[in-house]
Order: structure tokens, then sequence, then C-alpha cells
């Protein structure tokens, strides 16, 4: 069975350039590996880069021996749930793309904070008109 997003549909991909995801398979998918639950598909910004580097969690910085290449702001990145969090509560939070969020991140982070967050466009644009 395909996991959940926090809409209650499948889980859509997160990001493929670069590739996401704790099993680098370019969804949030959260299997039982993933103490960490790296689970919020967010749309990294220079701000919430420099917060994590702050908080001891470099995510900007290339490591060639990992595959990483390091974020830039605009990237789609499966962040960990806590760190996510962590940088909502300083108003650092990044936007987050809610069909490509792990239902799981709702165990963490309630739906109205992503909600403030969200930045799916719909797949029918005409109810934005």
């Amino acid at each position: 069975m395909s996991e959940l997003n926090v809409l209650g549909g499948e889980l859509e991909p997160c990001g493929t350039d670069p590739v996401t995801g704790f099993y680098r398979d370019g969804y949030c998918t959260c299997g039982p590996e993933d103490v960490g639950l790296h689970s919020i598909c967010a749309v990294v910004t220079d701000d919430f880069l420099r917060h994590q580097r702050a908080v001891g969690n470099d995510l900007s910085t290339p490591r060639p021996e990992y595959g990483f290449a390091g974020l830039h702001p605009g990237d789609r990145w499966c962040v960990v749930a806590t760190r996510w969090l962590e940088a909502y509560e300083d108003g650092l939070a990044p936007p987050v793309v809610l069909a490509s969020t792990n239902a799981r991140t709702l165990e963490l982070v309630p739906i109205a904070s992503l909600r403030e967050h969200a930045v799916d466009v719909p797949g029918d644009a005409s109810s934005l008109l």
C-alpha cells in the first residue's frame, strides 16, 4: 500500500533535482529506518537554510562523500518534521507542498501550521481564477 499525504490522498513526489527523500527516491516516504521522520516536502529558502546551519543542521554545504551537492533556495527537499517545526516556531518555516508531505507529519505538526505555509497548486488551476 502506498503512503498517504497530509490531505488524505496518495503521496506525490517531492523532488528529483536534487533527488530527495530518506530513501532518495524523490518521495517523503517514512519507513521504519527513518527515525528522523523526513516527512515534510519543503521548498527551502535562504532563511531556512541559514536557520538550519545555525542549529547544527547544515543543508547547504556539499558533502560529495554522501553524494550530496548541497541545497539552494528553491530546491524541494524532504525535511525532518521536528526541524521544520523548530523553524516554524522561530518564524522561519519554508513553504510546504502538502500533496508531497507524508501524513505521518501530523503526528508532530498540526495541519493548520502546514496550511499556513502551503504552496500547492491544484491540478485544476481554474479554481485559482
